[in-house]
């Protein structure tokens, strides 16, 4: 079973989870991770997921103001993906969430997506909309006051 760690994105493993972000989110969109995308990914939280030391999926939590958090670049191993990995990841996001007093996550789906949020009790807010060059769909879930 995967261990599920938040990473320093200044640490060692951060370099092990942009090349699995890479090929997976990046390349079949013909994007890539620019010097200033990574700057940006510092003030953000990463949870990685890692199996016999080798990171096999992860996702980043943006805290903002007014008790919400954003979470984007939710990826799996491709030999992972369908076995729960992706679930557990957003469950320790959900929980943590919780313990600290987080009202609300949010997410942009891509659209072909949407359902595996809705089984962790998103709902879709707004209509569809164009980002990095594909469909998506806002998701939110309201955790209350914590």
């Amino acid at each position: 079973m995967a261990e599920l760690r938040w990473v320093d994105p200044e640490g060692p493993e951060y370099e092990a989870w942009v090349a699995l972000r890479e090929p997976i989110l990046r390349a079949p969109l013909g994007l890539s991770f620019s010097p200033a995308d990574l700057e940006a990914e510092k003030g953000q939280r990463h949870l990685v997921a890692f199996e016999d030391g080798r990171v096999v999926g992860g996702l980043i939590v943006i805290p903002l103001s007014g008790g919400s958090w954003k979470v984007r670049q939710v990826a799996v191993d491709p030999d992972r993906q369908g076995k729960g990995l992706g679930g557990r990841l957003m469950e320790k996001v959900i929980e943590t969430a919780h313990e600290k007093g987080i009202a609300e996550i949010f997410l942009h789906s891509r659209t072909e997506v949407v359902g595996f949020y809705e089984r962790l009790g998103f709902e879709v807010s707004g209509e569809d909309f164009i980002e990095v060059g594909i469909p998506h769909r806002k998701m939110v879930l309201s955790l209350g006051s914590g």
